[in-house]
């Protein structure tokens, strides 16, 4: 008599019954994936429903969904804002500098870190390079508003003490400065942590290919080069398609309270990007369609170019994230 509960095998035949079996297989692991499939539809997925607000002349109080809808006005009316072009340039440049100065600096500590055989001079320094990430913005932009402040700043008493100045700069009140201090401030939280991903994968890099390039002579930069580097390149691509998908998220926490919390008006022509905008007309001005509009044509954006670099990736590198 057959037994109709038999779990599938792998000889049953069918896609169906040999997936089954592998989930079966799996049965641990699956089970661990449910609590947190369940949190990213909870606080991810459902949430997309508020969405329709864009569409929408939500007032305080309605019920979302049946406010008034006005179509695409709010995102016209963000289209035609006199300060559209001001929040995208700023956006867009200051994503870029991030980018091209802060994406290779991980790869070259991480480089650098491999080829340090004094163990505790290694960890020392990945230690501290890393520390950076566990403080917060909040603490980061007070250390950075006193290191620059025009009245006993550090970096003030340092560059008249040598002469390099004659009176104070008030670099936060300049706009030709704020961009550089974003950028820098930036790298410096996020340099070490960045790196741990490269070193983690540096460390999977097969020794023989070491052993062999020595036999042929190779030197440590040309190991570097033909084997470290080579072998970490997917980690590199995949994390390059990641960083220009986000590179309309310019850092809203880093802006917001370097700025003040948008009370610096000075440099608001160079500071306010999507997110801050977003957060002023949304929460201060209680704009709550608008700002919804704002924030998914951002969505859509970001989505649009990490579609087109994922793309290009397989393209050039055929190494891709999906």
């Amino acid at each position: 008599m057959k037994n109709s509960n038999r779990l599938p095998t792998r000889n049953g035949g069918g896609s169906l019954r040999r997936h089954l079996y592998e989930i079966w297989l799996q049965r641990d692991l699956q089970l661990m994936v449910i609590p947190w499939m369940l949190l990213i539809i909870i606080f991810s997925y459902i949430p997309m429903y508020g969405l329709t607000m864009g569409f929408q002349d939500y007032r305080l109080g309605d019920t979302i969904g049946f406010s008034r809808w006005v179509g695409f006005d709010n995102y016209a009316m963000f289209f035609n804002a006199p300060n559209f072009w001001r929040i995208i340039r700023n956006t867009f440049f200051i994503s870029l500098l991030k980018l091209v100065f802060g994406f290779p600096l991980p790869i070259i500590l991480a480089l650098l870190l491999n080829e340090v055989r004094i163990t505790a001079f290694k960890k020392t320094v990945q230690t501290v390079s890393y520390l950076p990430h566990f403080i917060s913005w909040v603490v980061v932009s007070g250390i950075t508003l006193d290191l620059l402040s025009p009245d006993g700043g550090t970096i003030n008493y340092t560059l008249m003490s040598l002469g390099v100045i004659q009176s104070p700069i008030a670099f936060m009140g300049e706009s030709r400065y704020f961009w550089g201090i974003v950028v820098i401030t930036d790298i410096w939280k996020t340099v070490g942590w960045n790196a741990i991903i490269y070193i983690a994968a540096i460390a999977s890099v097969d020794p023989e290919l070491y052993q062999a390039a020595e036999m042929d002579g190779a030197g440590r930069m040309r190991k570097m080069w033909h084997i470290t580097l080579a072998g970490i390149k997917p980690t590199i691509v995949i994390l390059l398609i990641l960083s220009v998908g986000g590179i309309l998220s310019a850092g809203f926490e880093q802006i917001l309270l370097l700025t003040n919390n948008l009370r610096n008006v000075m440099v608001v022509d160079v500071s306010e990007i999507i997110d801050t905008y977003v957060f002023r007309v949304g929460l201060s001005q209680m704009r709550y369609s608008y700002a919804t509009a704002v924030g998914s044509f951002k969505a859509l954006l970001s989505v649009l170019l990490l579609v087109i670099a994922n793309y290009t990736a397989r393209k050039i590198s055929e190494e891709s994230l999906f």
